[in-house]
């Protein structure tokens, strides 16, 4: 690798090598997101699929198959339904949490309606059924529809537990292990199975991608109290004004004195927000090394990918993966 390639980022790295089954992933993409009776589907979901995000979910699959070998046609397939799977639970988490800007456009519940954001949400979850039979592997079929239950599990514990005080960091975890890591670990392990490797190697890829998921999640966490608008795609404290119990608050909460105690209550159990209560929100996750802990957890997670992979074989594509658990988490550390 020579020095240019060293500097350059890993997800970067990572697209290039897939270029080509990444193009293809796209191409079946736009085929399946028509529809001859419903031209609101492929307006909507053209909206957000070509809105720039960077395809890190479909890219982990077409990587963990490149890894071991697969020579196959059904990994593009599979990457596919990933992405879709991906963009129904977007359109929806925009109604739920009643966004108006992702990847710094208005959301498609803004420009069109709540309707037709869950419906079109409902549409591509079925596609993505129709293109994870395709395959005829029951397995990937099992993992892929077991990710999609979960997802939509832990986003309705989130209902419950974002706002109230009560919620652990064991409660945290399984909530994150739905709405973000869930997909991850389904997205690397279809990409295992589907190249027919032994089970060891499979479930390393599943423990990568959950623990990259994780890590994922709890930087997105922290960099909502200390990072730019650019570097979240939203504004900074936007899910304390959202009254979101993520991992920095409840290591706060579980520290705090009575005290401190009423004053999240007051603004996350509540919502009860006053200006300056963000600016002492901050001061508290200061105080009690809230932030600096939700940091370490990060980069143990990050470590626990990594060190996932020692078993897989060698090859560029497992040293990207490694350099992106690195990258997740390089923006805290």
């Amino acid at each position: 690798m020579n020095v240019q390639e060293d500097v350059r980022k890993p997800l970067d790295r990572l697209a290039e090598a897939l270029a080509p089954e990444m193009e293809a992933v796209n191409a079946l993409i736009r085929e399946r997101m028509a529809s001859r009776h419903a031209p609101r589907i492929p307006e909507v979901t053209a909206h957000l699929i070509e809105a720039g995000g960077k395809r890190l979910r479909p890219m982990l699959t077409l990587a963990a198959a490149k890894l071991l070998g697969y020579g196959g046609p059904y990994h593009v397939h599979l990457a596919a339904t990933v992405e879709f799977i991906h963009t129904a639970t977007l359109l929806h988490d925009d109604v739920v949490d009643e966004s108006r800007q992702r990847r710094g456009r208005p959301t498609a519940n803004l420009l069109w309606d709540n309707k037709s954001s869950v419906l079109v949400g409902d549409y591509l979850f079925a596609r993505s059924f129709q293109l994870m039979v395709e395959p005829g592997s029951m397995r990937t079929l099992e993992i892929l529809s077991n990710a999609a239950a979960t997802i939509a599990e832990g986003e309705v514990l989130q209902l419950t537990a974002a706002q109230d005080l009560a919620t652990n960091e064991d409660i945290y975890l399984q909530v994150v292990r739905g709405k973000t890591a869930a997909l991850f670990s389904a997205a690397t392990e279809v990409g295992g199975v589907i190249a027919g490797v032994p089970d060891a190697q499979v479930r390393a890829l599943f423990d990568y991608g959950d623990a990259l998921g994780i890590a994922f999640q709890i930087v997105d966490d922290l960099l909502d109290y200390g990072g730019t608008a650019e570097a979240i795609d939203k504004n900074t404290g936007d899910d304390f004004r959202e009254r979101k119990l993520t991992l920095p608050v409840i290591k706060a909460v579980a520290r705090a004195t009575p005290e401190e105690r009423a004053f999240w209550s007051r603004t996350i159990e509540k919502g009860d927000q006053k200006d300056g209560d963000l600016e002492h929100a901050l001061e508290l996750l200061a105080r009690h090394g809230a932030m600096a802990d939700a940091r370490r957890d990060a980069l143990d997670w990050a470590a626990r990918a990594r060190a996932s992979l020692q078993i897989l074989p060698e090859h560029p594509i497992r040293d990207m993966l490694s350099d992106l658990a690195d990258f997740v988490v390089e923006r805290i550390a």
